[in-house]
This record gives C-alpha cells, structure tokens and sequence, in this order.
C-alpha cells in the first residue's frame, strides 16, 4: 500500500462545461433536489450511483465539488479499466504529459476507426491532492498481472478494481501504457480528492500517423 505524492493531473474535455451543481450545497439533504433542478439525473445511472456512494463519501460546499462527484455519477456505461459501470472513480496522472499523452492515444484510435486523418480536442486541466495511503501500487507487475494491463480487455481489471474499492483501498497506482515511465492513478473516494484547482487548457491533435501536437490556449 502507498500513497499518492505530490499533486495529479486530470484532463476533461472543454465540451463538458463546468457546472456548480455540488459546490454551493449546504448539506447531503439537498443534493437530490438540486441534482433535479439542474437536470443531472437526466443520465438514467446517476440516481443509481449516487445511492451507491455513501453519503460520508460525497463532496459539497466547496470549490470545484461537482468535478469530482461528475466523476463517480457520470462516465461510460461500461466502466473503465479499473471500475465497473457499478460507480465511476477519479483518473489522474502525476505528470500532466502522461494525462495529454492518454487523451491522444483515445483521439488517435477514434481517427483510425473514423476514417480520418486526425482528431482534435480541447480540454482543460484540474489539479488535485488525492489523500490516503491505502492505494495498491501495481507499478512494474504488468508482466506479473498481464490481465490487468491488457489494452482492449477491462473484465479482469474491473474486478480487480472493484474488489479494492469494497474492500475499503483507497484506489490504485499504476503504470500507464500510453506514456513510457508514467504513472496514473484511480482514486475509489471522492472525499480524498482535495484542493481541486482548474488550470491551463490545451488544444490536443492526434494524427493516425505522426506526431501528437499540443497547443496551450490562453
């Protein structure tokens, strides 16, 4: 078990506008309601997964509170490599060029399978503290635990994702396979992701063939 040094990086496409839903509510009473008048539970899973999150665990009142619960309520209805659709989790990387370099690998192949040439994004940056020191730590095991690192196969990894969370872990650290030596995590509790702060925005163009260009926008 580790836990998680120095601040991370998340990137979210600039598509998705930040909403205050969660960072003006008083108490965990409210959170239904407001979550109605804002029209977050037009998503069918969000009521189910916020019944799924301990009421300890949600964040609000505070700065950028509805990035992060965002996170845990909406996300692929299949779930990603560490977390079923049962609950989404928050994914960070600890250098913000790991973060860019796993925003164009997904830019890259969508191009590929479009037919195009290339894809552009927008995105912008949230740095965060992520607290705790119960996060496993498979950095190096991906010959050991190849199932966990497969590249197009998220059955294994779920379930191994899954199993920590129930148990009570923190979340995981581990080797990211679109950025040589870097690291990412997945973090299972929305009250351990602290001091959120948006940062700079980027404009990412992910050729089929070529190199990945970034542009920082003003």
């Amino acid at each position: 078990m580790t836990a998680v040094p120095g601040p991370t990086y998340r990137l979210i496409p600039s598509r998705f506008p930040p909403i205050a839903t969660f960072d003006t509510v008083a108490s965990p009473e409210d959170l239904e309601a407001v979550m109605e008048l804002e029209g977050w539970t037009n998503d069918r899973l969000v009521p189910e997964r916020l019944a799924r999150l301990p009421r300890e665990e949600r964040v609000y009142g505070v700065p950028n509170a509805s990035i992060v619960m965002a996170a845990f309520l909406h996300g692929s209805p299949t779930g990603s490599r560490f977390n079923s659709e049962y609950l989404g989790a928050w994914y960070a990387s600890l250098d913000i060029r790991t973060g860019v370099a796993e925003i164009a690998h997904h830019l890259r192949r969508e191009a590929a399978n479009t037919g195009r040439l290339e894809m552009r994004q927008q995105v912008r940056t949230y740095v965060a503290d992520l607290l705790g020191d119960n996060y496993t730590d498979i950095r190096g095991k991906a010959a050991e635990r190849p199932d966990l690192y497969a590249r197009d196969d998220y059955a294994a990894s779920q379930r191994f994702g899954e199993g920590i969370r129930a148990a009570g872990g923190d979340g995981i650290v581990f080797d990211s396979l679109r950025h040589s030596g870097g690291t990412n995590i997945v973090a299972y509790r929305p009250r351990n992701v602290r001091n959120v702060t948006m940062a700079s925005h980027y404009e990412i163009t992910a050729p089929v063939k070529g190199r990945i260009v970034v542009r920082e926008l003003n």
